[in-house]
């Protein structure tokens, strides 16, 4: 039925492994424009950075890093590609949706450190500024703008896309939006293009660009050097503030934060789950970003114990669903247990003194301070027996123990039931508490009558 293999096969490497998936993802023909875009991609930064070393320029250089930062993005559609191939595995149950979340926080990152690089390369500059050659300089920035352009207008980047419009705006958007407002107000016809805000990477593109050309014109003219270093330090702060937003929010889908605009639907959706038919409580409950656009969540569903378990799971999933595409939920009865007075049951006969022994506990007072019918001091000020045993030390309930179970051998007292009037007579009485009291109290709902009054009638 199938060939047996004696020894196993070894494990593939690192490397092994990226061919193999790299052979998978280029077996697509939608992948095929992203690989013709990577290679053009890697001549353009060589000619560029060529360029960067005979003119001399740090704010080409900067605006290379762009390009560079365009590879990064290709990278990351590529892993976009094969996230959508590959099908979730017991290692990996939520899918590789999290793959390309780490792509866009790790292209940021670089572009971020690419930028603090030109401004530590900047401050040297101030010191001793070098000459600047002209020549390419703004060859170089024309076909740095053209291909960044053109890669990020033909290539439809998932990620990224996702990430520009979700994240919060950059400090040179709101800006350009401050003056766009101003131009539409003149131009309606451009409100579509300007408005609500661009594209980031459009914008820092046409920003360096503009920046690029300033600085050659200067130098043509006035062969004011400084301004090459000036224009390096705007670029590069432009690209930390494009890429900080995005590198805030994909590094919280990393940490599984809850988005905070779909928090007040979630709350919503759970006081719905709350109030249905045989749901009790819903507790434990965390929601979380799997990937772009892709919400995951798990909670706890408490129900009472005749609700029917797989109903009720119905009607919650039906409900989060809606916004939680990845959801799990535990379904648990009611376990509430009616709480009891006494932790053993009591005997059927525990109204019958002559089954049960009575051990009173030694007398803390001498006997003719009390009362011989309420055990109680007698004194016209002192509050009435039933309010008396709350004082610690003082008033001690009797035990009882049953015949059946425990004898109290070596104590000292007969095994025999002892009539009431005995009791009292022994001066085994406890202050504040008689041997009636410690029946009354012990067993409030007993409806038993012990001992007599002074006029030889019951007392209760």
């Amino acid at each position: 039925k199938g060939t047996i293999h004696l020894f196993r096969k070894s494990q593939r490497s690192l490397v092994g492994k990226l061919t193999h998936e790299f052979r998978l993802v280029a077996a697509d023909r939608r992948s095929w424009k992203i690989l013709l875009f990577g290679a053009i991609n890697l001549i353009c930064i060589g000619l560029l950075l060529m360029w960067c070393s005979s003119t001399n320029s740090i704010a080409l250089t900067a605006y290379t890093y762009l390009t560079i930062f365009d590879l990064f993005s290709l990278v990351t559609c590529l892993i976009s590609y094969w996230v959508m191939m590959k099908k979730p595995s017991p290692v990996y149950s939520f899918g590789f949706e999290r793959f390309e979340v780490l792509a866009v926080f790790a292209s940021t990152v670089l572009a971020q450190l690419g930028a603090l690089f030109i401004l530590k390369e900047s401050a040297e500059r101030f010191l001793e500024q070098p000459e600047i050659h002209t020549g390419r300089l703004l060859v170089g920035t024309f076909v740095a703008l053209f291909f960044n352009l053109f890669t990020m207008l033909s290539i439809k980047n998932k990620p990224f896309a996702y990430v520009s419009e979700a994240a919060s705006t950059s400090w040179l958007q709101e800006h350009v939006a401050d003056l766009s407002r101003s131009i539409c107000g003149i131009i309606p016809g451009l409100s579509s293009i300007f408005l609500p805000r661009m594209n980031p990477f459009v914008l820092i593109d046409i920003a360096g660009a503009l920046a690029l050309c300033i600085t050659y014109m200067l130098i043509e003219i006035n062969n004011y050097f400084a301004v090459d270093t000036a224009s390096a330090i705007a670029i590069a702060l432009m690209t930390f503030g494009t890429m900080y937003p995005m590198s805030v929010y994909s590094g919280k889908v990393l940490l599984q934060t809850t988005p905070p605009h779909v928090i007040g639907q979630l709350d919503k959706l759970l006081r719905e789950v709350s109030t249905l038919d045989g749901v009790l409580e819903v507790r434990n409950e965390h929601f979380w970003t799997l990937g772009f656009g892709t919400l995951a969540g798990s909670v706890h569903v408490r129900i009472r114990r005749d609700a029917n378990e797989q109903m009720v799971l119905a009607h919650v999933t039906n409900r989060l669903y809606t916004l939680v595409s990845t959801l799990t939920v535990q379904i648990f009865k009611d376990d509430w247990i009616r709480p009891t007075l006494s932790s053993v049951p009591i005997a059927n006969n525990i109204l019958n003194l002559s089954d049960h022994h009575i051990i009173p506990m030694p007398s803390l007072k001498a006997a003719d301070n009390l009362n011989p019918v309420t055990s109680t001091p007698a004194k016209p000020s002192s509050p009435p027996p039933e309010f008396s045993f709350n004082t610690p030390g003082k008033n001690v309930s009797p035990v009882i123990l049953l015949n059946a179970q425990t004898k109290p051998y070596g104590l000292g007292f007969n095994h025999g039931s002892a009539p009431y009037s005995s009791v009292l007579n022994q001066g085994l009485g406890i202050p504040g508490m008689g041997a009636a009291q410690g029946f009354r109290t012990g067993f409030a709902n007993v409806p038993s009558r012990y001992g007599t009054n002074a006029r030889g009638q019951p007392r209760p």
